[in-house]
């Protein structure tokens, strides 16, 4: 299930970024992906789904913006994530 929800994009900015709607619909969509991953907000498969991409590209769309997978605060917090696995 999922909720639907209307953001209205002037047209002025669409005619200047030459998109259409639907495309910076899901710019932002993946751009809010992006955030949500970095901050810990959602996992990784939650935030490929919402990014309407699948993992690996998730992961190579991530890696375009330098953003790693590997998303620890300290060595401590790795070495943790090692453990449990």
């Amino acid at each position: 299930m999922s909720i639907a929800t209307k953001v209205n994009i002037p047209e002025t900015i669409l005619l200047s970024l030459r998109e259409s709607a639907e495309t910076v619909g899901l710019d932002m969509k993946r751009a809010l992906a992006l955030r949500y991953y970095t901050e810990k907000r959602l996992s990784l498969g939650q935030c490929s789904e919402f990014a309407e991409m699948n993992e690996k590209a998730f992961i190579a769309y991530m890696s375009k913006y330098g953003i790693s997978i590997f998303n620890y605060d300290s060595h401590d917090e790795l070495l943790e994530d090692i453990r449990n696995a």
